[in-house]
This record gives C-alpha cells, sequence and structure tokens, in this order.
C-alpha cells in the first residue's frame, strides 16, 4: 500500500516545455513508429498490484491486461501527470497516479507483483539508485518489465549516442541518456535472471541516438 503520509515536492521534477512536446509526439510513436505493439507486448501477461514508474503521459494504462488489479503509476512531473490522471479515469484496470521520483518511491517494501519501467530509466538522475528502489518494493520474484532506449551494439552509433548525452540531448528531452547499458544495470542492480531482445524504435529509416531499444523481463530473487 501506499505511505500517503510521505511528503514528495510537487515538482521534483519540471521540464513544462518537454512534457508537452512529449505529449504529442509520443501519440504519434504510438500510433506510427511501433511502439504501442511494444507497449502490449511488454504488459501481456501481468496480474496483482503494478507499480508504473515514470508514467508519463499514462500511454500505459490501456494496455494492463485484466487480471492487474491496481495500478500505482508515479509521475514526477506535474504536466504529464496531470495528463496521466486523465489517462487513467480511462484505464480498464484500476490506476492511483502519484507524484514521486524513481530513487525515492513513496511505497512500502515488497508491496508489488510487478513493476513496469517504459522509456523512463534513461532519464532518471541516479539510475542504481532507482533499480535498488524497484528491487525493494517487489515482491521476492516479483518481476521487473521494461522497455528501455539502451546503449547502440555498433560502435559509430554508440560513440554518437555519448557525444549526444554529453552535450545538448538530456537538455532537450528532459534528461534522456541514449547511451546508458540498460540491461547492465539491471544484472548489477541484484535483478535476476534478465531475459531481453533488443530492437529499433522505428524499425526503419534513419538511426536516432534513440533508436536502439531493449525490452525484456526481470526478476528479484526470492533469496534476497
Amino acid at each position: 500500500m501506499r505511505l500517503r503520509s510521505t511528503k514528495i515536492p510537487p515538482d521534483t521534477v519540471h521540464h513544462p516545455i518537454f512534457s508537452r512536446f512529449y505529449a504529442r509526439m509520443s501519440v504519434t510513436a504510438d500510433l506510427r513508429g511501433g511502439v504501442a505493439a511494444c507497449r502490449e507486448e511488454l504488459l501481456s501477461g501481468l496480474s496483482g498490484r503494478v507499480i508504473e514508474i515514470g508514467a508519463g503521459n499514462g500511454l500505459n494504462f490501456a494496455h494492463y491486461p485484466g487480471a492487474v488489479s491496481e495500478v500505482v503509476a508515479i509521475e514526477p512531473e506535474r504536466g504529464l501527470r496531470r495528463l496521466a490522471v486523465g489517462a487513467g479515469l480511462r484505464a480498464p484496470v484500476p490506476v492511483d497516479v502519484v507524484p514521486g521520483t524513481a530513487e525515492a518511491l513513496p511505497v512500502k517494501s515488497e508491496a508489488f507483483d510487478a513493476a513496469v519501467a517504459s522509456l523512463v530509466l534513461c532519464t532518471v538522475r541516479d539510475l542504481p539508485r532507482a533499480l535498488t528502489q524497484i528491487r525493494r518494493v517487489l515482491r521476492p520474484g516479483g518481476e521487473l518489465r521494461f522497455f528501455e532506449h539502451t546503449l547502440a551494439p555498433g560502435r559509430a552509433l554508440a560513440a554518437a549516442q555519448r557525444v549526444a548525452d554529453r552535450t545538448v540531448w538530456p537538455l532537450l528531452f528532459g534528461g534522456c541518456h541514449t547511451a546508458r547499458d540498460t540491461v547492465g544495470a539491471i544484472e548489477a542492480a541484484g535483478f535476476e535472471p534478465v531475459t531481453y531482445r533488443r530492437l529499433r524504435i522505428p524499425d526503419k529509416g534513419v538511426q536516432l541516438p534513440t533508436t536502439p531499444c531493449v525490452l525484456g523481463v526481470a526478476h528479484r530473487p526470492f533469496a534476497d
């Protein structure tokens, strides 16, 4: 259950210009870039209580299966959180949208059957700490479902990602860092086993720093 006494600044993360851009761009990416199909795959088969980290404008909500009893959706950005609340009202499962950050989740330990991280781990300020928090709130054996940007396997694009991350990309795109080794970080946080597949978003055309992605599942060990 959520710790309702925890005080969280309402604007821990504030990207008003980016949030308006993302709200439009994300819908287009779902419709034309193949992202909606990735969301469907990401959430397929989930059940029980789920915590979603960085819910954005709530585009995942429509894809949750009926076996999910509740979604607690964490979103630190005020504008996106307002949009997520509206999306939650239209969702096929109960959704509670709350403020908070991935590095300090305002929920009890071992309270969730699954956690969802969707295009958010690239933006968190402290990735190891965020993953430690996700592991904390999952019950032993609980799942982490992830769909994330990641470091490209090819040298040329990986180099371009690193340059972008050191210069303007995070400033323009809400703190996004495209060159993070997402799977490596999940493994280093103690999740096991970690299974995933690489994909390109979009799957055709010119590759951008955000094109390389991974979609997969990891588990908090039972013996933890």
